[in-house]
């Protein structure tokens, strides 16, 4: 799959981000052969866009603030030309193409946790979850990644799926209350 960085990017882009970037790739064939631009961002964790030239699609773009640079927004950002994609060429009515990620920011939380457990790497942006489970994340993502999962396969009979999944996200906290834990100490390696 190819990928071109922007000049910006070049200059800011770190071995590790395009490790990561590179490593996400493989959980996306539907942009297999498709050539992805790949830009920095300074305001938000990333974003995506689409180019259209004459309705067709022409350039599939996402910028990613390279520090501190996680697989979820990786995967999110690269969800969103999935979206971008599946509702395919302007010129083509909405209603003629089959959506396989319905467009939206919440969608796009859900469909990337379900893709692969790689991107559980940080909590979801836009998905509403107590506190407790934003902040002890790691012992709840396996968790929250099995509701995604089935708040897809709910989909199909649920029209309101994402509620639903909030609310059992909710409940997750309630079920498995987790140990209070002080403050850890940050060990650094001592350097001569």
């Amino acid at each position: 799959m190819p990928l071109v960085f922007t000049p910006l990017m070049k200059k800011r882009l770190t071995h590790r981000a395009q490790t990561m970037i590179e490593r996400s790739l493989p959980y996306f064939p539907e942009l297999q052969g498709k050539m992805i631009t790949v830009g920095l961002t300074r305001k938000h964790l990333g974003s995506a866009s689409i180019g259209y030239r004459a309705g067709a699609i022409t350039r599939l773009i996402i910028r990613l603030k390279v520090r501190n640079v996680t697989y979820q927004t990786i995967g999110h950002e690269l969800t969103h030309l999935v979206q971008g994609l599946a509702r395919g060429d302007r010129w083509i009515p909405s209603a003629a193409v089959q959506h396989k990620v319905p467009s939206g920011e919440k969608q796009c939380d859900i469909w990337t946790l379900a893709r692969d457990f790689l991107f559980c790497d940080d909590p979801p942006t836009y998905l509403r979850m107590p506190r407790a489970v934003r902040e002890r994340w790691p012992d709840y993502a396996e968790s929250v990644r099995e509701l995604c999962i089935a708040a897809i396969a709910h989909r199909a009979t649920r029209r309101r799926y994402i509620q639903w999944l909030e609310v059992e996200i909710k409940k997750l906290s309630a079920k498995k209350p987790l140990p209070e834990q002080g403050p850890r100490q940050l060990f650094l390696p001592f350097i001569f």
